[in-house]
């Protein structure tokens, strides 16, 4: 049975993630910072509950440590905690809300996907899932015709193109392991205070197809739930 850990997954596009996923017949380990958030989901869903903050070391450390002792290993990890910061006019943008943002959106990548490599490496068919953001994609914020390009989230958009890379040399330097990113789209959740024209179920459709590939699909990707994007 494919064992999937989800960071972000007691509410919106990663709860709904771990929802279909558990339809698929993945055993999926819920990883939330927010512990009573956290067992509800995973009681409702039907998972396992892992505490983990993306942004602490040992928080993460612990979470792989609790993981390696449960279950032994996991086939799929979902990098997909996020956080938007500050939105509009960035006159006012200071380091520390710099910083606050990429150390969940990149750096708590970063600090996840190193902690559970062991446990990846133990699947026969390991696989990587990062929610990135069309957001993050310079030809899309520059199209008048797509929604990405009316939106001002100057430190959310720097973060995603940052992830969208980091993506990438994942891909070429994990041989041995397929990493992704998926593009959710404009979905209506708690993150952009349900404005988006996409439900969560059609939000999650990239993040499920990448998570459900048959072992020998494709790396170094960036999927929405059209099909493949451009890295531009």
């Amino acid at each position: 049975m494919t064992i999937t850990f989800i960071t972000g997954a007691n509410k919106g596009l990663g709860r709904e993630t771990a929802r279909r996923l558990i339809e698929h017949g993945h055993t999926v380990l819920v990883g939330a910072r927010d512990r009573e958030q956290g067992e509800e989901a995973a009681a409702a869903l039907g998972a396992r509950y892992v505490p983990i903050d993306v942004t602490d070391d040992a928080s993460v450390a612990a979470a792989a440590a609790n993981v390696a002792e449960h279950e032994g290993r996991i086939d799929v990890l979902i990098n997909n905690a996020g956080v938007h910061g500050p939105l509009g006019d960035p006159s006012d943008l200071t380091g520390a809300d710099a910083l606050a943002v990429l150390d969940v959106n990149v750096i708590g990548v970063v600090r996840t996907t190193t902690a559970f490599l062991p446990l990846l490496r133990r699947s026969a068919d390991p696989a990587i899932v990062n929610v990135s953001s069309g957001m993050g994609s310079l030809a899309l914020t520059h199209d008048p015709e797509r929604p990405e390009s009316h939106a001002l989230a100057p430190l959310y958009t720097s973060s995603k193109a940052a992830l969208t890379m980091l993506t990438t040399q994942y891909a070429k330097g994990l041989k041995d392991i397929r990493v992704n990113a998926a593009d959710p789209g404009y979905t209506a959740t708690d993150f952009n205070g349900y404005s988006g024209f996409q439900t969560v179920t059609e939000g999650t459709d990239a993040i499920v197809a990448l998570a459900t590939e048959e072992p020998g699909a494709g790396t170094g990707r960036f999927v929405s739930r059209d099909g493949e994007m451009t890295w531009s």
